[in-house]
């Protein structure tokens, strides 16, 4: 039997320097880890709207979405699974707050990264799409 796959986005958003904007998770999975912004595609929108629309809500940004970077999967509960697609996006306004399902927000560079508790796989993931920040 397959998988039920629930379709997810993710938003690799930078800023000038390059850095990658991340939000500490206040719900599972993943609560109290390191992402990008992302969540669930809500029944009706495209994946271009999902990523506009998750960034807003965690990090109270608005962003121009660019290209699809890649796809994941990962284990959802009772067998389920997760499809991300993360795409590109650029912070075009607002102020970066978080809200909704982060607990905190904040652009980071490649070591600030590194030294944080993150999500699984996410460093291998950016690192393999060449995505990691500056």
């Amino acid at each position: 039997m397959e998988s039920q796959r629930i379709d997810c986005v993710g938003a690799l958003v930078y800023d000038e320097q390059h850095r990658l904007l991340v939000v500490r998770r206040a719900n599972d999975p993943g609560r109290g880890l390191w992402a990008p912004p992302g969540g669930r595609v809500e029944p009706g929108e495209d994946d271009p709207t999902a990523v506009a629309r998750e960034v807003a809500e965690e990090t109270g940004l608005t962003v121009e979405v660019g290209r699809l970077v890649g796809e994941v999967e990962r284990e959802a509960p009772q067998g389920r699974l997760y499809v991300i697609r993360d795409y590109e996006a650029t912070p075009l306004a607002g102020t970066l707050t978080p809200g909704d399902d982060a607990t905190d927000a904040r652009f980071v560079t490649r070591p600030e990264l590194l030294a944080l508790p993150t999500t699984t796989l996410l460093i291998s993931t950016l690192d393999q799409w060449n995505a990691l920040p500056s």
